[in-house]
C-alpha cells in the first residue's frame, strides 16, 4: 500500500496554488516506481499539479511542460528518487512510449495525456483526472448576465482533481 492511497478520492481544488500544494503533498508520498498518469483538459492544471510534485519530491526544476521535449528528468537535490515527466500528447502508441526507455523502477514517472498508453508501463499505477468547467457564465462577455463582472472572466475556476489507484 502506498502513502497516496490517503488521497485516493475526489478533491476540489479552488486556484493553481491549490493545486500545487496537493502536489507537493502527493510528490511527498511518492517514490520510486510509482507512475502517476494524468488526465484533464488543456490547460486544466496538469504541468502545475507536477510542478507540486517535484517540489515535495524536492527535485531540481523549473519544471515547464515537456510538450515539444516529450520526457524531461529532473534529479533529486536531496537524495531521492528523480522525477521523469512526460508529455504523451504527440506520441501515437504505448510503444512509442516504451522506445523512451524511461527508467519506472528507479524513478518517479509522470505521464500527461497518459491515458491509453502509459498504464502497460506499472501493475500499479495512478490516475489523476482534472476536471475543470468549460463555458458558462463570464466564458463570453456576449452572454454576460446583468450582475456580470468583467473581472469574472478571468477569474480561475476551481477544478475537480480525483485520484484513482489501479492495479494490484
Amino acid at each position: 500500500m502506498s502513502g497516496l492511497d490517503t488521497l485516493a478520492g475526489r478533491h476540489e481544488v479552488a486556484s493553481a496554488s491549490d493545486m500545487e500544494r496537493l502536489g507537493r503533498t502527493m510528490g511527498g508520498m511518492l517514490s520510486a516506481g510509482d507512475l502517476v498518469v494524468l488526465t484533464g483538459p488543456l490547460g486544466a492544471g496538469k504541468t502545475t499539479l507536477t510542478r507540486g510534485i517535484a517540489e515535495g519530491l524536492g527535485v531540481r526544476g523549473p519544471v515547464q511542460s515537456p510538450t515539444f521535449v516529450i520526457a524531461r528528468t529532473h534529479p533529486s537535490l536531496v537524495g531521492g528518487a528523480p522525477l521523469v515527466h512526460v508529455d504523451a500528447y504527440r506520441l501515437g502508441s504505448a510503444a512509442e512510449l516504451d522506445d523512451l526507455d524511461i527508467d519506472v523502477d528507479g524513478s518517479v514517472v509522470v505521464v500527461e495525456w497518459g491515458r491509453g498508453m502509459a498504464e502497460g508501463l506499472r501493475e500499479l499505477w495512478w490516475e489523476v483526472e482534472i476536471e475543470r468547467a468549460t463555458g458558462g457564465h463570464g466564458a463570453d462577455s456576449a452572454c454576460a448576465l446583468p450582475d456580470w463582472d468583467p473581472e469574472d472572466q478571468d477569474a480561475p475556476d476551481p477544478r475537480t482533481v480525483t485520484i484513482t489507484r489501479h492495479g494490484a
